[in-house]
């Protein structure tokens, strides 16, 4: 299962969305409860006693309680992790901004941390940023199918880093991921059910009132896009303001919220194969474009580079270098292509090794947060309870890899990871019984700021276009750039623009489009952190 968002240190960026969901008539079935739930203002706020995350911290932590199913309130609790960083201007202070890192499967309470300085400064000086992981998901109630990290690990060793090639490592993927879908079920199966983007929303609102907010001020990467989207939706009079980075296509991610099964999976509805596969070519063309000391998997010009690399993926098919097998070494340029600066260089570095038959070193880690778990336990099933209960992916696991030869065809090595990415939900043992499947064009509040970057390898551009035409009253800003999200691919243009709108609603012109500060293999400028939204470890997404 893989679930990505810009998860970039820990794996350069997660954001495949490898997920299961089955979709068996036993719980599918027709009566599923409303998205919108009970109203939330109907339960009471839950109570947040900030405290410094531990000693010496800037962050502070809280937890907040609320209900496991918003139609029965008074029924089971459950607890989310929630962190905060106070404006840094408090005389110029206007309110609080909720930030979600995507995913799903992403833990606010590290992943807010980690990418706290790509936020423009004039935000962090004017607002307070709250984060939190939600449900299911890190330091919160979270699903976790294992007695053990170990055990976990030993699951994760049954099947191929990446992706299955060949039939005998089909067979072991599917069953591993069948096997994961049994213990998920017998550990907490109610769970499960109630880890869904409305369950979701509504926890967001909870969150908005425990702080004082009249409105909800959002910025929303990946993932956090659909959140975003059906916040707004659900509670279209709460919404002040709203960024929305790396968009998911509401259509694609509810199959148009049809009851058939779906012939593709989500990430092929969406477009992922076609955008990672444009962005690696982009890599491989300006690489090629510029000299070894600053590409160093450069061949001298683009169309040798691209030869370059394809000769290199027959080679890894045959030959592996150590544990860098053809699979995982696909996985990890997708993933590598999420953060420019370093991402893209220390990928070209990497490629280059294998190429000499030598094994690469591996990507460096961002540092620990000042935090009380700052390496929570981010299992699969943590994304995919999430992903696979409440998106629509085909049921049958023998289709698969028939996809896999038809997204390969049109997206080459990068369709064959995003293929694989949705199978576990093939088998996955729960449906969400409070999906939010649209309409999404209720008139909201105020209007919505829509950034799309052009070569996403995640969340392709098409995505956030559509998301504009789907929202009632949204403006689309261009980021003419590369990589998962505009937020941890700086540029100064989008950043002024966020930050305009967040302050005062003054959005974009129409047609605006922004360029990256630093473009691809030129010399980095020093931007803090490298880790990003999505969700636990990317290839273990969005």
């Amino acid at each position: 299962m893989h679930i990505s968002g810009p998860a970039a240190g820990r794996r350069v960026c997660a954001a495949a969305v490898a997920a299961l969901v089955t979709c068996s008539p036993v719980l599918t079935g027709h009566d599923l409860a409303l998205a919108g739930g009970i109203p939330t203002a109907s339960v009471p706020a839950p109570k947040l006693d900030w405290g410094p995350c531990v000693q010496g911290s800037p962050f502070d932590c809280a937890t907040a309680k609320v209900p496991l199913d918003y139609n029965n309130p008074a029924g089971r609790t459950i607890e989310l992790a929630v962190i905060k960083r106070k404006a840094t201007d408090p005389g110029r202070r206007i309110g609080t901004l909720f930030f979600n890192p995507g995913g799903p499967g992403g833990p606010g309470t590290v992943q807010m941390p980690q990418n706290y300085e790509f936020f423009p400064r004039e935000v962090r000086e004017r607002f307070d940023i709250v984060s939190w992981d939600p449900r299911g998901i890190g330091s919160s109630t979270a699903v976790n199918c294992f007695a053990s990290r170990d055990e976990a690990a030993d699951w994760t060793a049954s099947k191929a880093a990446g992706f299955p090639v060949g039939e005998k490592e089909r067979a072991a993927w599917i069953a591993a991921y069948k096997d994961l879908g049994r213990r998920c079920e017998r550990r907490d199966p109610e769970l499960l059910r109630h880890v869904s983007t409305a369950d979701t929303a509504h926890d967001l609102d909870q969150l908005r009132r425990a702080t004082g907010e009249s409105q909800l001020t959002y910025l929303g990467i990946s993932y956090g896009t659909f959140l975003g989207a059906s916040y707004a939706n659900l509670f279209p009079g709460k919404v002040r303001a709203m960024v929305l980075d790396s968009n998911w296509d509401p259509q694609a991610w509810t199959n148009h919220a049809s009851d058939v099964e779906p012939r593709l999976t989500a990430l092929l509805r969406s477009g992922s194969d076609r955008s990672a596969a444009a962005t690696l070519d982009r890599f491989l063309a300006l690489c090629g474009s510029t000299t070894t000391a600053r590409c160093a998997f450069s061949a001298g010009s683009p169309k040798a580079t691209r030869d370059k690399f394809d000769q290199l993926m027959r080679r890894l098919r045959k030959h592996p270098v150590g544990t860098s097998t053809y699979a995982g070494t696909v996985a990890d340029v997708v993933n590598s292509l999420y953060v420019v600066h370093p991402g893209w260089t220390d990928l070209a570095g990497r490629l280059q090794d294998l190429w000499r038959g030598r094994v690469p070193k591996p990507s460096r880690l961002p540092p620990a947060p000042p935090v009380p778990h700052p390496n929570p336990y981010l299992g699969e099933e943590q994304a995919a309870a999430v992903f696979c209960g409440d998106s629509p992916n085909p049921r049958d696991p023998g289709v698969y890899h028939a996809l896999e030869e038809a997204s390969a065809s049109r997206a080459g090595d990068a369709g064959r990871f995003w293929t694989w990415a949705a199978e576990g939900c093939a088998t996955w043992p729960a449906v969400a019984a409070n999906r939010y499947r649209g309409p999404w064009n209720k008139p909201t509040a105020h209007p919505v700021l829509v950034v799309g970057t052009v070569y996403d390898p995640a969340t392709p551009y098409s995505g956030s276009q559509a998301m504009v035409e789907e929202l009632a009253d949204a403006r689309l800003l261009t980021h003419d750039g590369y990589g998962h999200t505009a937020l941890v691919n700086p540029s100064s243009c989008v950043k002024a623009h966020e930050s305009r709108y967040l302050i005062d609603g003054t959005l974009p012109p129409v047609g605006t489009t922004c360029r990256p500060d630093t473009p691809p293999f030129a010399a980095p400028k020093p931007s803090g952190s490298v880790a990003a939204g999505g969700g636990g470890t990317a290839g273990t997404v969005s």
